[in-house]
């Protein structure tokens, strides 16, 4: 079904007619496909919903929202079809992108969450290098004259081409490949630091991460496991950040144990 949501298209997919609700949320730039094994078993048990989020989707192909969205419009988004499917209390099952909206709803709105599992879950800003900090700086001052061009209208269509060039210089290859609203998106997305936001959440937390995650390091899931005040962290020695495609049947049995027990 597709719902209409604070001006975005929102493409959810749903299955189950009993049991608890419990919500699939997909990381940047995937898509509510990537969850299919995990709806697939748990919809005998459970009202299953998985969210293509604005912008992302299969191929990227769901139309962005209306304006650059950050962490807190896409958590907004989530407990509109939370209620509107009438979902709440509701479970969640995150990966990534996606584990940042599913903290900052818990956290927010703790009487829509019921047990979450998060696998290799973004939300705490990596410290910067020395040479990252100088590369920035060195961005930061390039865009400048970029902007200072753009606004004296001297030189044409230069600015336009300055600034993809220094995308295309100081840009990772995830980013450069974005479209310019989703770059703008990103960035927002990217700059908020959740870190604050893990002693609020009071749903009881699986996480679930890769020893290998090199996008979100083990050191992160750890740090959540010690602020969210009822966590437990589960590692699976050598897999990386898609843990849970890797070892799909493990990650399958993990989720079903802690979102069924004691409930059916």
């Amino acid at each position: 079904m597709q719902l209409e949501i604070r001006g975005a298209s929102v493409d959810v997919t749903v299955s189950g007619s009993t049991g608890r609700g419990v919500l699939l949320l997909h990381g940047f730039m995937c898509s509510a496909q990537m969850m299919h094994s995990v709806q697939t078993a748990l919809e005998g048990h459970m009202r299953v919903a998985a969210i293509d989020f604005p912008g992302h989707g299969k191929e990227g192909k769901c139309p962005p929202p209306p304006k650059p969205w950050g962490v807190p419009e896409y958590m907004e988004m989530t407990a509109e079809v939370i209620k509107r499917l009438k979902l709440a209390p509701c479970d969640i099952v995150a990966h990534s992108f996606g584990a940042r909206v599913a903290i900052l709803l818990a956290a927010t709105y703790p009487e829509l969450v019921g047990r979450m599992v998060l696998t290799g879950a973004a939300g705490i800003k990596k410290p910067q290098t020395g040479k990252a900090t100088a590369k920035q700086r060195l961005y930061k001052g390039l865009k400048g004259c970029v902007n200072l061009a753009e606004k004296t209208k001297l030189f044409g269509s230069l600015p336009d081409r300055g600034r993809e060039a220094l995308i295309q210089k100081f840009g990772s290859a995830d980013y450069k490949a974005l479209s310019p609203d989703m770059r703008k998106t990103f960035v927002k997305i990217i700059s908020q630091d959740l870190t604050d936001q893990l002693p609020r959440v009071k749903a009881s937390t699986l996480l679930y991460w890769g020893a290998e995650d090199t996008e979100t390091p083990l050191w992160m899931g750890k740090k959540m496991e010690e602020l969210i005040p009822d966590a437990g962290l589960v590692v699976e020695p050598g897999a990386g950040h898609f843990a849970y495609l890797e070892h799909s049947g493990k990650f399958i049995r993990i989720v079903q144990n802690f979102l069924l027990e004691g409930r059916e």
